[in-house]
């Protein structure tokens, strides 16, 4: 006897298409909220120098950079998995074929982070010293 039922209406398509959603949204928040800390590091070490006055000033604005840079890296993570789940809602319900998932998003997201961490350990060397 013959299964009628596509490879589409499969529900475990349906639940991995959600974790994908969802460990995109982790990786997401988690940018946004790192960018958020790093965005504050710079406030942190103005008001440390002003306590203990053997520090010297920190004058550089860069951590604000890096830190609005990895929030928009995260919003950039949040807008991407929200259009691709979306696709890919769309596609399960049409019965259509599944796309082969390439990875490039993940791949091209890892390089900008390793490039961006790259330069935090640059600033961190010279800038805070």
């Amino acid at each position: 006897m013959a299964n009628s039922k596509s490879a589409t209406d499969d529900p475990n398509l349906r639940m991995a298409a959600e974790r994908t959603l969802l460990a995109w949204i982790r990786t997401g928040l988690s940018l946004m909220g790192f960018g958020f800390v790093v965005a504050r590091f710079g406030l942190f070490l103005r008001e440390l120098s002003a306590v203990r006055p053997e520090l010297p000033v920190h004058q550089g604005s860069g951590s604000q950079w890096i830190g609005v840079a990895l929030v928009l890296l995260g919003v950039a993570a949040l807008v991407y998995a929200a259009a691709g789940h979306r696709t890919m809602l769309k596609r399960l319900a049409q019965g259509e074929a599944l796309p082969v998932a390439h990875g490039w998003a993940g791949i091209l997201l890892s390089a900008l982070l390793a490039a961006l961490g790259v330069f935090i350990a640059i600033y961190l060397l010279f800038v805070t010293h």
